[in-house]
């Protein structure tokens, strides 16, 4: 595995690698909001963030905060070795479909029970995502959810080169 080398965090900012492995989960009352087709499909100030090392965090947002509507559920399921079997909805709003975009862990494992009943949007499938009014850049190469804002600092995974970390 080649040597990472952290960027350094500045004042207010946090660099992924002080974040755990395994993960941990933390409350956050930050303002976060997803954006479909120009509307907000979600909007909550009382979210969880999933902070992993080497990865920016990735917000879930209760059942409750999505509009009635916009949650599809869809076949299949992927499994993660922390948070336990994810399964998957599409995002529908006015016509406008993010397949895939969601996604929940019907029955999280130990220690990430507060998931329960919440969802995670991949921000690179919808039209925007943003955390205390600042637009998120999706975490880069396609498999993994991270919000990276402002106050991340990483190098990330999932960015070229990065598939040994």
């Amino acid at each position: 595995m080649p040597r990472v080398t952290p960027e350094p965090a500045g004042p207010g900012q946090e660099s992924v690698w002080d974040y755990p492995r395994p993960p941990r989960v933390e409350p956050s009352n930050e303002t976060v909001e997803v954006l479909l087709g120009g509307v907000v499909v979600a909007r909550s100030q009382a979210t969880y963030r999933v902070l992993e090392t080497s990865h920016p965090p990735t917000y879930y947002l209760p059942r409750t905060a999505f509009r009635e509507g916009s949650l599809r559920a869809v076949p299949g399921a992927t499994w993660c070795e922390w948070k336990g079997q994810a399964a998957y909805y599409d995002l529908v709003v006015d016509g406008r479909v993010a397949e895939r975009a969601a996604w929940t862990y019907p029955a999280p494992t130990p220690g990430f029970e507060v998931l329960l009943d919440h969802l995670a949007v991949m921000p690179a499938l919808v039209d925007e995502c943003t955390v205390d009014g600042e637009r998120v850049l999706p975490q880069a190469g396609g498999f993994y959810g991270g919000w990276i804002t402002s106050r991340v600092v990483g190098p990330f995974k999932g960015e070229a080169g990065t598939r040994g970390w």
